[in-house]
């Protein structure tokens, strides 16, 4: 099985990202035009039950699958190898069968009571199908990540997009004259098919190159495998707790967002108003690069894991290093260019500039949560699961007791809320380096934060120039698109004169060593 490097495999899964972005923005667009507003209404109301549904059915597995791995094999471990796919699988399989059932009797009910709107059951009833085949993908996603081999998982998602946009037209043309609700469910059926083909393709790739047999000596694996399972949920139960309060608090936000505006005063209609361009024009800029320090999050877990198993400290110290360089990289560019251009990147997508001072605002201080999700990863892979969940209540209860106390005076109103959600990404990143400071008294180098700031404040200053340059000459799409590719070349040239990127790391991909050495 092929082993990619800890750069090679993050590379492999920022393009498997950026491709399934694109095709997931296409998919949008195609259900968009296929049902309208109402069809598309009903499809998302029934989505947050499909994520939750996953998250559940999934127990964190990936990540504890993926760390435990990771681990055998730099042990060369191959019997505990098979113990850890064994217990995943029989998991994987009874949370499969449980939440399918709760799933088909509970649809009615969440339906009906819960989205007060009946005609959500067809497209919750169609989630169903998709528990036990996310379960098996989930096993065989942390096998894969474990290995350090990331191409199986990133081809796989590249083809469930293809595989859900050539469907959803077929499905929603099919059913849309029963009504939109069919025309929903049939939306969701080509999530399933999408996740099948990816499930396919991961099993072919894994019986193709396998060098364990599941099946030989199952149920002996079974009986001496008490120790693996509580391996595995020592990571999985941390893991799916940070992500249900995420979730928990993603539910919350709004309600208390609301209540709190009503006690300054604001109406209804403009707390909805105000509310939706945070959370609909702002926060979907400010998460754009996060698809780059996920994937460096996913291929730091089993290498850390690896390095830990073999007591290589400093490679440990390394890698989250090098992690927080190449997070804060990719972020720094996008917190100057959605802080000096706001305005136009506004103006230009949606159409209104209104959000322009919340989005200002907020754009500094998620630039730590840039380097949030490495540092969590980090946090799993040295055992530290149930001190990133504890970090992740504590900034979810710091930012709803902000969020309150600020929201609800009327001098802050909606800025209150953008207050309240900086201080919980300021607070728990924080939090994750202080967490790591007592575990294996890591920190970053005052060396590498004079580093970051004089980045930010030469792209800052560089960015400010071009900005000028736009608005007094002609500002067009044209022009502003001219700016953002010339403010890009400057920053990558930043990049490698302050060493945010070294030719030793280039070396290590192979397709740009000969161009390096020549």
């Amino acid at each position: 099985m092929s082993k990619q490097t800890f750069l090679q495999g993050t590379l492999i899964l920022i393009a498997a990202g950026m491709i399934t972005r694109f095709l997931g923005f296409i998919n949008r667009l195609v259900v968009a035009r296929l049902m309208g507003e109402e069809g598309v209404g009903l499809y998302m109301m029934a989505l947050p039950t499909l994520f939750l549904v996953m998250t559940l059915t999934q127990l964190g597995l990936p990540v504890a699958i993926s760390k435990r791995v990771a681990e055998a094999d730099a042990q060369q471990d191959h019997a505990k190898i098979k113990r850890i796919l064994v217990v995943s699988i029989i998991i994987t399989s009874i949370s499969s069968i449980i939440f399918t059932t709760v799933m088909i009797f509970a649809a009615p009910f969440i339906a009906t009571t819960l989205l007060t709107d009946e005609r959500t059951l067809y497209p919750l009833i169609a989630v169903g199908p998709i528990i036990p085949i996310v379960a098996v993908s989930s096993v065989l996603r942390g096998y894969f990540q474990g290995k350090q081999n990331m191409k199986p998982q990133s081809y796989s998602q590249v083809i469930e997009q293809i595989v859900r946009i050539s469907c959803v037209a077929l499905f929603v043309h099919l059913l849309l004259p029963y009504g939109i609700e069919y025309a929903a469910a049939g939306a969701m059926i080509s999530v399933i098919l999408g996740e099948f083909a990816s499930l396919l393709y991961m099993i072919y790739q894994f019986k193709r190159k396998k060098t364990i047999r599941i099946r030989h000596r199952f149920f002996a694996y079974v009986k001496a495998s008490k120790q693996t399972v509580k391996e595995l949920f020592s990571i999985a139960l941390p893991s799916t707790g940070s992500k249900m309060i995420s979730s928990f608090s993603y539910f919350l936000e709004p309600i208390i967002v609301t209540n709190s505006l009503a006690l300054a005063g604001i109406s209804g209609a403009l707390a909805t108003k105000q509310y939706g361009e945070l959370t609909g024009f702002v926060l979907p800029l400010l998460f754009l690069p996060t698809f780059i320090t996920q994937s460096l999050s996913i291929a730091l877990v089993p290498n850390i894991s690896e390095a830990d198993a073999r007591q290589n400290t400093s490679l440990i110290h390394y890698r989250i290093h090098q992690s927080i360089r190449i997070s804060f990289a990719s972020g720094a560019i996008a917190t100057v260019v959605l802080t000096i251009f706001a305005v136009p990147i506004l103006s230009f997508m949606y159409g209104t500039a209104n959000a322009s001072n919340i989005l200002i605002f907020m754009a500094p201080f998620y630039i730590l949560l840039y380097i949030q999700s490495p540092l969590q990863a980090a946090l799993q892979a040295l055992d530290l699961a149930k001190a990133a969940m504890w970090n992740s209540l504590i900034g979810a209860v710091v930012k709803f007791i902000v969020l309150f106390i600020l929201a609800s005076n009327e001098s802050f109103g909606i800025m209150g809320v953008a207050i309240a959600m900086s201080v919980g990404v300021i607070l728990i990143t924080l939090l994750h380096l202080a967490s790591l400071r007592q575990a294996i008294n890591f920190y970053i180098p005052i060396k590498d934060i004079a580093k970051m700031i004089v980045l930010i404040l030469a792209t800052w200053f560089t960015g400010k120039l071009l900005y000028d340059f736009y608005i007094n000459y002609d500002p067009n799409l044209f022009l502003f698109g001219l700016s953002l590719i010339a403010l890009s070349a400057i920053y990558v040239i930043l990049l490698f004169i302050l060493r945010f990127i070294t030719k030793e790391e280039l070396e290590q991909i192979p397709f740009l060593q000969k161009w390096i050495k020549s």
